[in-house]
């Protein structure tokens, strides 16, 4: 678990927060509009729409704008509709990566995924070559703070019905099964604490260690996805190291 969710939120060095925070808007405001599209636009019967909504708050949107992308996704006859593709590949050094995307035109996403592919030394494969790789399960990531005891949160977590519990020097990470999330979350929330992530995600099985030029290419090619308005999550089974970090942000 560490290996992965540590390097899923290190932060990107080449962007500005504002840069940042622009494409998560942007990206957020896609699923929320897709999640409104296929099930409706009420949270409390639309759990698509519910994780939406919530990872939007984790990210700090303004409710006045998730409210709005609702409004506008739900009364907006002959809209924008949004295709969801998969796409499964290889990167650098045979570390599997999956690709989400939500967008308009297919023909331009998948060309351009396949250029992020090329560029940085990977190979894009067929639907289901790496995807039995990874299984979904829920992700909750707390701020290290002064006032949180890591012996509590950790028994608060486990009794509440998480599955597994890590940390590291900044970040406490709770993981549980899709099923389970919203509990955990809920009792959690009640218990006081804050989320800075708090989302479903796809962990890998096992993780695949890189040499430090694998990784470097590796590292730009999440990059290059990720900037990429039409992508929606990106995940890998490349595991790094704390050291091998440091050498290559150097």
């Amino acid at each position: 678990m560490a290996g992965h969710s540590k390097w899923h939120n290190i932060k990107r060095r080449k962007e500005s927060q504002d840069a940042k925070r622009a494409k998560v808007f942007t990206k957020l405001s896609k699923e929320i509009f897709a999640a409104v599209r296929e099930g409706g636009d009420d949270p409390h019967t639309n759990l698509r729409l519910r994780m939406a909504v919530t990872k939007a708050k984790a990210e700090n949107i303004p409710s006045d704008n998730i409210e709005r992308t609702i409004k506008k996704a739900s009364g907006e006859a002959g809209a924008v509709n949004y295709d969801e593709i998969t796409y499964e590949g290889y990167g650098p050094g045979g570390a599997a990566v999956l690709v989400q995307a939500l967008t308009e035109n297919k023909n331009r996403t998948a060309a351009d995924v396949r250029h992020a592919f090329s560029k940085h030394g990977g190979n894009l494969g067929e639907n289901g070559c790496v995807s039995f790789m990874f299984n979904r399960k829920g992700q909750l990531i707390i701020e290290r703070t002064e006032d949180i005891e890591e012996e509590e949160l950790t028994l608060e977590a486990i009794e509440a019905g998480a599955e597994d519990f890590d940390s590291d020097e900044s970040w406490f990470y709770i993981q549980t099964e899709p099923d389970d999330f919203e509990e955990v979350k809920k009792t959690l929330e009640e218990l006081g604490y804050s989320f800075a992530k708090a989302e479903i995600i796809l962990f890998p099985d096992t993780n695949t260690a890189l040499n430090d030029d694998h990784a470097e290419k590796m590292m730009k090619l999440i990059d290059a996805l990720e900037d990429n308005d039409d992508v929606q999550s990106v995940y890998h089974n490349f595991e790094v190291e704390e050291d091998q970090l440091s050498r290559l942000s150097c």
